[in-house]
Parts: C-alpha cells; sequence; structure tokens
C-alpha cells in the first residue's frame, strides 16, 4: 500500500475507532520492550493466536509514552470491539486477550506509572538480549530509519551521555513532550535493563511482570511460546510459525577493544537479570 494510502487508510480507520471507542475492549498485557530483542517476532507469534486480540491499525499504540495527551478513549480507539471478543469466547470457551507491543514503555519513565494507573491488572512482557549486540542493532536501525547521523558507532556511543543530558527529567517536568535524543540515541541507557525493571516493580508486582532471555526464545520457540500462554492464562490453541522479523543490516563489524569495554560496562547489570530470568542470561553462558 503507497504511503499516502495508508495515511489515509489510517485516518478513516482512526475517526471509526474514535467513534466506537466505548464499545471496544483494552488490552489484557502489553510487550513493553526492550528495543530491538525480539519484540515484532514475539507479537506475530502472538498475533496468531485464536484468542490474542491485536491492535487495530499496528503493532505499537505508543499510548503510554508519546501520545498520552490524546486521551484513554483515543488509545481505546485502537483496539477490537466487545463484541468481536464475545464472539471469540463462545466459540473457545474462554476469554479472549488484547494487546500491543511498544518497546518505548519499558525506557520511558512516565510510561510505568501511566500504565499502573490505567491498566490495573495488566501484565506485562519484557524481552532482553546481550546488551552490546542491542545497542549495535539500535544504532544501525536508527540510522536506517535518519534519527541517527553518526554513522560510527563507537563515537555514537561516547556521544551519548551528553546527549541524553538532562533529557529524562525534561519528560518528567513536561509530561506530554517528546525528546529525540531519549527515544532514539539511548544506546547504552535502554540496555540497563535491570534499572528499568526496578522502577517497573514497585509500579506493578512482580507477579505481572514476565522477563524473557530473546537468545532463549530464538533458540527454543516452542518452550518459550508455553511459558508465556501460561504467564497469560491462555489455552494452546493451533501451531504458530516462528519466525525473525525487522532484522537489520549493520554499516560494518564492532571492534574488539569496544566489544571488551562495553561488556564489562554492562556486567553488573547482566548479573542483576538472573533472578528475573531464572537462569544466567544466555550470552553469559
Amino acid at each position: 500500500m503507497k504511503p499516502a494510502l495508508k495515511r489515509s487508510v489510517h485516518a478513516a480507520s482512526g475517526v471509526i475507532g474514535r467513534l466506537t471507542s466505548g464499545s471496544r475492549v483494552l488490552p489484557s498485557f502489553l510487550v513493553i520492550g526492550a528495543q530491538r530483542c525480539g519484540t515484532t517476532s514475539l507479537y506475530r507469534v502472538l498475533s496468531q493466536h485464536p484468542l490474542v486480540m491485536k491492535p487495530v491499525l499496528r503493532k505499537g499504540v505508543h499510548y503510554f509514552d508519546t501520545a498520552y495527551d490524546r486521551g484513554l478513549s483515543w488509545y481505546r480507539a485502537h483496539f477490537p470491539l466487545r463484541m468481536s471478543a464475545s464472539r471469540l469466547a463462545r466459540r473457545y470457551g474462554s476469554r479472549p486477550q488484547a494487546f500491543e507491543s511498544s518497546p518505548y514503555y519499558l525506557f520511558h519513565p512516565l510510561a510505568g506509572p501511566r500504565i499502573a494507573r490505567d491498566l490495573p491488572g495488566a501484565r506485562l512482557i519484557v524481552l532482553v538480549r546481550d546488551p552490546v549486540e542491542r545497542a549495535f542493532s539500535a544504532h544501525a536501525h536508527e540510522l536506517a530509519r535518519g534519527f541517527e547521523t553518526e554513522r560510527s558507532f563507537a563515537r555514537a556511543v561516547r556521544l551519548e551521555e551528553e546527549r541524553l543530558a538532562g533529557a529524562e527529567e525534561a519528560l518528567i517536568a513536561s509530561p506530554h513532550s517528546t525528546n529525540l535524543a531519549h527515544r532514539h540515541h539511548a544506546y547504552l541507557a535502554r540496555g540497563r535493563y535491570a534499572e528499568q525493571l526496578a522502577r517497573l516493580e514497585p509500579l506493578v508486582g512482580r507477579d505481572r511482570l514476565l522477563v524473557l532471555d530473546s537468545g532463549r526464545f530464538f533458540a527454543e520457540p516452542d518452550l518459550v511460546y508455553d511459558r508465556v500462554l501460561a504467564f497469560l492464562g491462555l489455552p494452546h490453541l493451533g501451531d504458530p510459525v516462528f519466525e525473525r522479523h525487522n532484522t537489520r543490516t549493520r554499516p560494518g563489524p564492532m571492534s574488539r577493544k569496544l566489544r571488551r569495554e562495553l561488556t564489562a560496562y554492562f556486567a553488573e547489570q547482566d548479573t542483576l537479570l538472573t533472578s528475573w530470568l531464572g537462569a544466567e542470561p544466555s550470552w553469559r553462558r
């Protein structure tokens, strides 16, 4: 579909969604991150489940991070109708669950409190991967999308502290603002997973958080998928097809020196992940 036509379809669907928002469901669970950790692949496989209802227009609605000023009715407009949920419940004898996947939610300082307030009881799924590889992948991703102009990953990492200085405080001080550097240049900060999980845990409770090792997800997708279904209380229906999505070609290799430096930088955070994963992270075995 051509971009202009796609925008027109989205606009028309958005109008219809807002007019019927009172008749629509809210999500029962969210995939909240981390960026470049397999969230698209998990979204695609979960969307194949007969009792899982994906957003009407797009994978990620980004309500709790960049569109919170639009209000809960706007958010609800992105999800299926209650009558559709009722039909599925009658057909399968179990409650369907709506969801979305916005990987900026885990990192945004205000997303957690907003989710806790507006979706009490919703379950949250987090994927993590080798933070060094995540950072390298994120840099290639932002380059390809035009949000990064520094082609050298090593230099982008050196610039990060300066770029992000005061960004989180600015977002908190002005709750409906956005910050390009915070969203698109946080190569190391987004890989401090344990730090982000520690901020989220008091808001929603540990029992509502499932943290998955994406290395294991891609190596043993059936086992991880079964774990997700158990966490969500969903029956095992159908035979999903597991595929990798949203991969990026990188501009060049990372130097061994930089890899060693970044591995050491993340060492403490990686150790703290063990209690969340129930095992040592796959990239440290």
